[in-house]
């Protein structure tokens, strides 16, 4: 074992705080100019050294002294077991730093695990603790040389007790031993539970900023008050014990509403009442305390407003003053010894020896400690203690206090006469269970009494039971006994077994063992003898520790993180992480990514989130609102000041100073500023009759304090060390006279606002006004939230270019808890990620395989190795995440949230990771200084980034810079990324992160998954043009796979087209798309009459289009509806909705090539040349009214085109384009009222459909998915569809007979698109009675006010 540093903590006071220094005098007198190191053992007489027994007399332990050969070389007992121990006593207390021990002289015999208790009598002995535990010691491995221990933490003591827990295995146990310290003194004073030492200060009353108040106690009492100070103004400061736990209760005093709001109350420490010596130091410097406790510190600032502990006359020692005005009833004086009481460099307990001090309340004060007369035993789970009683007695009366952490056990057990008698421990409750049989008759007794009896207090249980009666006292509660007169003959048997029973009975106990402590033992009235026991005169034990309780509260200090809760059992601890925002076997880890950024990777939307920039570091989690853009990631806090702000009534003399708190600690949003990589805060000042900055004397009248509470003299829109506003940086003021709007003091408002982007002054959180008390002057102020975008930590990277090369950084400080998590992205298939060495301890991760990655480390209890298996290989070139945890209670190793191994901590052993060496990156620490040898360790060859080491990110990127063989940052996130980028939207690679670029998608957002749509108001129309008419020419007589179009398909005749969208309306008939070309071939997606969903192909061949009845339903019904179609060759493939696509064919006649594409048209089709005529006369008039969404053909988006259009308005044919068929500057172009908006991509809530119109439906048939072309007849016609609409046509022949007058009304316009004159149309096939509307005469505008009424 090696001495090791004390854990550190986050210390809550600047060093500069502490200028006064902590006196030593609470470790008693202790000698400062020379080390502690002397040998105490060696000079003392034979007679010093005892044992609990010898082999012979030359193995006497007075020769058991370290290098001497006297006698037989050494002490070895009668019989080497686990009951053997050799004791020293040192005289007088000593300071024991180091203990060293030797095997017997030139023998077999050694010890090789020991034990170390000490005590300041002899009795009521402690063992040492190490690590939380109970320490063992590892001993000699021969019989010569010497192992010498450190001790991690000094003890005082007179006596000192080894035990041994193995020896060798060729001989028995010996032993020779030093123990080594120095000389110990101190003061001490005997409490007795009356007396009170009161310290009088000089004044009558003390205004006090600094304390330093160090002692040491001991006491058997769980309670009692050790010190008290209070003053007039409702000051006060209290130490006291409760339930065996220190509480420390300080108010330095509140505001007006009281000064309950300055209260502050702090615990420490557990199972204080043992009788062993336990140090306190507290440490007040203003509103910062430090409150030691036996090395464990805890760091705190109080409550309240005020710096100054304001007493009264006097402090007082042991307990409440009588002149004292009393705090609280029910509070008991200290009852023990305290020495070495040092109040702000006075020494107490030297005043009292003194007389210097008022000691009258004491009767008798002594000044040395009165010693305890319990004699406590200490069981295990396979412990028994078995003591004699009164045999074949008619009353059983036994009593005893017992304390523990389990909630079941056996406290006493014994055979009566006849039956059993028990006494156990069942949910935190004492149960008694009598079953006594008496001429074959059974009579039963079950009582119990208490709750959470298991708190690791003492707690007392008293049983009396005799012939019909029986009462169970618990804690000598009389009052609540638990009294009972059942039917019961007792006889008792004359043997009680306590805290453990595994012999065989007829009626056996329900519990066996029990894990604690016991001591004033009661049976049949007469107080067990265990000096007796212990000395084999009397009864009987097995695995039993004598005049020791070895309890430990593992739950203090307490190693749940972050708010855990702590509950334990004797063996282990459990902590309970929920509600804290952490997780983990010791609440570790937080839940929560470090920043918006890291939220946006994972492929998350703009929302509110909860993040954690420190990861496992002591701040909390928060919430920001995150801003998903296409290219940046912003993170806004808000704050509580409303906006315009009314300042009034404030003087340069007095100002207004305003408030502005956050969602967040001043803490937390530090943290988002630091790894941001920009920030800014908006700043507004609108004023009447008020000045902003500048006045005569230079001094501002109004200034803003943001981190750090600096005071800042500039404004919103300029910058640190520049006394402007915006205006006077761009030089445009209202009077250029001034640099601030406002300075001019005009009667009417004016204002002065812009960004604060200095990140370093951000956020302000004051606002001190200082202009607006003159009659009419008025100011209002608005402070913006704070917006920040970018994480440098997120995205700090390094890139390991050669195996040699690494990066070096201080030394990884993770004691008790150590968290480390990193992106790896590698091609090579080995290498050291990382490397910290100590003496012993190290830590190391690395990449042992291509599948294979290792967590090992060393904390003292030789190397553990964590490893997980991947079932892919790692070193593909992606990111990989990897997260390793090391604490007290486990190990962790997890790899892309997939995979994952633990291991837990042994029981018993080293906790603390000690490391010395720096933190090597890149490469193992032991490759430093000499080459690898052939296959040993070898460096990493690839990128690592946002390295976290316990919340800390490390700059890989700034150390890189400065190193050979490392470059800062990391290309090719697109590979582990890019996966984000949907709907076509392409991965484009950043320094720091990557985008997703959705130029060429019919969708926008960081992740091309926002659809962007439309609102079409009757008449608008969406046109995109292809190819002009002279490329039309030039394509005609050339290969048009060589020609180049700019936002198009690179082909010009296709052979497959690619369509999606998305719609929704409540009008039909309309046309959603056409597709027109230079030739006489086409595309269109309409909706019918019936509102049911149509497609038209014309690719020449066929005398008619070929039409696709996709669907019959009414998709008119105000719902979003999206198609996917797409064509190759002849083979149609169309999926509508949610529903399995379907499949069809072009008849044999039609060609497969769509010539010269010329134009694509949404909403409305307004063309010159060969159209669709058909089309035109039903379809065309008033257009498409409603929502058209994510409009996608063939990689062209026209919708977004048009709505992105560079001019942002519509850009509509003109006459001279029509008639030289010139096209507009942009390919895209809208005319009429085009609203942006994605109405038409909502959620689908449709239905479901009914077997009789479900095309994909499945009957009982031996029909199979998907459906194929089989659907459509040749003609095109479908027979469900002719079917129905023979039907509808001979209702509809009946009324149109009673409508001729109305039609030709509505017709009487008729006109034509160019040369294209309208014809009338005649129902085929059974197809609704569509009624066409044509356009004016006039070629270049369509009337819109004819209204269309259809049947």
């Amino acid at each position: 074992m090696h001495l090791r540093r004390p854990a550190p903590g986050s210390t809550l006071l600047p060093a500069a705080l502490w200028i006064f220094c902590r006196v030593n005098v609470v470790y008693g007198a202790l000698p400062t100019s020379q080390k502690c190191d002397e040998a105490l053992a060696s000079p003392l007489p034979h007679t010093a050294f005892t044992s609990s027994s010898v082999f012979t007399n030359g193995y006497a332990p007075g020769y058991a002294k370290l290098n001497r050969r006297g006698g037989a070389g050494g002490w070895s007992p009668l019989d080497s077991d686990h009951y053997q121990w050799l004791q020293v006593d040192l005289g007088s207390r000593r300071q024991v730093s180091a203990i060293a021990t030797q095997g017997r002289y030139s023998s077999s015999d050694w010890t090789t695990r020991y034990r170390l208790l000490y005590s300041d009598t002899g009795r009521n002995w402690k063992p040492y603790h190490q690590d939380g535990n109970i320490w063992a010691f590892s001993g000699n491995s021969n019989s010569e040389s010497a192992v010498r221990h450190e001790l991690q933490q000094g003890i005082v003591a007179r006596f000192l007790r080894l035990v041994p827990l193995d020896w060798s295995e060729e001989g028995r146990i010996g032993l020779r031993i030093e123990i080594y310290g120095c000389s110990y003194w101190s003061d001490v004073i005997n409490f007795d539970g009356q007396g009170v030492i009161s310290y009088r200060f000089k004044v009558k009353k003390m205004k006090i900023i600094k304390d330093v108040i160090a002692l040491k106690f001991k006491t058997s009492e769980s309670d009692g008050v050790i010190l008290h100070g209070e003053g007039q103004q409702g000051d006060y400061i209290t130490l006291e014990l409760h339930k065996a736990k220190l509480v420390l209760q300080i108010n330095l005093g509140g505001n007006q509403y009281g000064s309950i709001l300055g209260h502050t109350s702090v615990s420490s420490g557990s199972l204080l009442d043992d009788h062993h010596w336990h140090s306190l130091v507290i440490e007040r410097y203003r509103r910062n305390v430090n409150f030691t406790l036996d090395t464990h510190t805890q760091h705190f600032r109080t409550n309240g407003e005020f710096d100054h502990l304001d007493l009264d006359y006097e402090l007082s020692f042991g307990g409440m003053p009588y002149s004292g005005k009393p705090l609280g009833g029910g509070r008991k004086n200290f009852k023990g010894c305290m020495e070495s009481i040092n109040y702000n460099g006075d020494n107490i307990t030297d005043l009292a020896r003194r007389k210097k001090l008022d000691t009258s309340s004491f009767r008798n004060l002594s000044f040395s400690c009165m010693e305890t007369h319990s004699f406590p035993v200490f069981f295990n789970a396979t412990s028994f203690l078995q003591l004699p009683g009164r045999a074949n007695h008619n009353t059983v009366s036994v009593g005893f206090q017992f304390r523990t952490w389990n909630p079941d056990g056996l406290l006493l057990f014994s055979n009566l006469d006849e039956g059993t008698l028990e006494i156990v421990l069942e949910g935190g409750k004492v149960a008694v269970h009598v079953n006594a049989t008496r001429m074959a008759k059974n009579n039963l007794l079950d009582v119990s009494s208490g709750s959470n009896l298991n708190d690791g207090q003492w707690h007392a249980v008293r049983l009396v039971a005799k012939e019909n009666f029986a009462m169970l006292t618990v804690d000598g509660d009389e009052s609540s006994a638990v009294r009972t007169t059942s039917p019961l003959t007792i006889a008792t048997g004359g043997t009680y077994h306590l805290g453990g029973y595994f012999l065989q009975t007829l009626f056996p106990p329900t519990q066996h063992s029990f894990q604690g402590c016991m001591q004033a033992i009661l049976l049949d009235d007469q107080s067990a003898d265990l000096h007796a026991v212990e000395k084999g005169i009397v009864g009987a034990f097995e695995n039993v520790s004598l005049d020791m309780c070895a309890i430990i509260d593992r739950c203090m200090p307490n190693h749940c993180e972050h708010g855990g809760r702590c509950k334990q059992t004797w063996d282990t601890f459990i902590c309970t992480c929920d509600g804290t925002g952490y997780t983990g076997a010791t609440c570790h880890t937080s839940i929560y990514e470090p920043s918006c950024e890291a939220y946006k990777h994972l492929g998350r939307s703009s929302d509110t989130y909860w993040v954690d920039p420190d990861g496992s570091g002591p701040l909390g989690p928060f919430k920001v609102n995150c801003n998903m853009t296409e290219d940046k990631v912003w993170t806004t806090v808000m704050n509580n000041l409303p906006a315009q702000t009314s300042v009034i009534g404030s003087s340069r003399d007095r100002r207004t100073v305003l408030q502005v708190n956050y969602s967040a600690s001043m803490d937390q949003v530090t943290a988002i500023t630091t790894s941001s990589e920009h920030c800014e805060q908006h700043l507004s000042y609108s004023c009447r009759m008020s000045r902003l900055l500048n006045t005569p004397e230079g001094i501002p009248y109004t200034w803003w304090v943001g981190r750090g509470s600096d005071k800042h003299f500039y404004w919103g829109g300029s910058g640190p060390g520049i006394q402007k506003c915006a205006c006077g940086i761009d030089r445009n003021c209202t009077d250029p006279k001034y640099d601030c709007n406002c300075d001019a003091d005009h009667k009417q408002w004016r204002d002065d606002s812009g960004l604060l982007v200095y990140k370093d002054h951000l956020p302000v959180s004051q606002v001190a006004v200082g202009d607006t008390n003159r009659p009419g002057s008025e100011a209002k102020l608005t402070v913006g939230p704070l917006r920040c975008q970018g994480d440098g930590n997120y995205w700090n990277a390094a890139s390991f270019t050669t195996p040699s090369s690494y990066l070096h950084f201080a030394t990884f400080q993770g004691e008790t808890s150590a968290d480390i998590s990193f992106y790896f992205k590698t091609s090579a298939p080995y290498g050291v990620f990382l490397e910290n060495l100590g003496n012993t301890d190290f830590i190391r991760l690395e990449l042992k395989s291509t599948t294979v990655v290792s967590f090992s480390f060393d904390v003292g209890n030789g190397p553990v190795e964590l490893t997980v298996h991947s079932a892919t290989p790692v070193n593909d070139d992606q990111w990989h995440r990897l997260v390793a945890e090391r604490n007290v209670k486990e190990a962790v190793l997890q790899l892309d949230l997939s995979y994952r191994a633990s291991r837990p901590a042994p029981p018993q052993g080293h906790t603390r990771l000690e490391l010395f060496s720096q933190l090597y990156v890149g490469k193992p620490a032991s490759l430093t200084c000499r080459d690898s040898a052939a296959g040993g360790q070898r460096g990493f060859l690839g990128c690592i980034r946002a390295l976290r080491m316990n919340g800390v990110t490390l700059d890989l990127e700034e150390r890189a810079k400065m190193t050979p063989g490392v470059k800062p940052g990391c290309q090719g996130h697109c590979t582990s990324y890019g996966m984000y980028c949907r709907n076509g939207g392409k991965c484009v690679e950043k320094y720091n992160g990557y985008s997703c670029d959705c130029g060429a998608t019919a969708y926008d957002g960081p992740f091309c998954t926002q659809d962007v749509g439309g609102f079409f108001e009757a008449g608008t129309l969406v046109k995109y043009n292809f190819l002009s008419e002279p490329a039309a020419a030039a394509a005609a007589n050339m290969d048009a796979r060589m020609l180049a179009l700019p936002l198009g398909p690179q082909e010009v005749n296709l052979t497959k087209e690619e369509v999606a969208f998305s719609f929704s309306t409540s009008n039909a008939p309309a046309i959603l798309m056409y597709v027109s070309s230079w030739t006489q071939d086409s595309l269109a997606v309409l909706l019918r009459q019936n509102g049911s969903l149509q497609v038209r192909y014309q690719l020449g061949g066929l005398k008619e289009p070929f039409s696709i009845d996709v669907d019959q339903r009414n998709l008119a019904n105000g719902q979003p509806h999206s198609i996917n179609m797409s064509r190759v060759n002849r083979s149609v493939n169309i999926q509508l909705d949610h529903y399995p696509p379907v499949s069809y064919t072009l008849p044999n006649s039609s060609d497969t090539q769509f010539n010269l594409v010329k134009t694509l048209f949404l909403g409305k089709v307004f063309e010159t040349g060969h159209v669709d005529q058909e089309l035109i006369e039903r379809y065309n008039t008033p257009g498409f009214v409603g929502c058209l969404s994510r409009v996608q053909f063939n990689g062209v988006a026209p919708l977004k085109h048009a709505l992105r259009s560079p001019a942002g308005a519509p850009a509509a044919p003109t006459q001279e384009d029509q008639r030289t068929d010139r096209q507009p500057a942009a390919p895209a172009s809208y005319q009429g009222k085009l609203v942006e908006s994605n109405c038409g991509a909502s959620p689908l809530t449709l239905p479901p459909m009914s077997a009789a119109t479900d095309p994909w439906h499945l009957d009982n048939t031996d029909a199979e998915f998907p459906f194929n072309e089989e659907r459509v007849i040749p003609d095109g016609v479908n027979r469900n569809s002719a079917i129905i609409g023979g039907i509808i046509a001979v209702v509809i022949f009946t009324i149109l007979c009673t409508l001729v007058f109305l039609i030709r009304y509505m017709f009487r316009h008729k006109g034509t698109y160019h040369t294209n004159e309208a014809k009338g149309s005649g129902e085929s096939g059974g197809e609704s009675a569509d009624t066409a509307i044509m356009g004016t005469d006039n070629p270049e505008t369509i009337d819109e006010s004819k209204k269309e009424w259809f049947i």
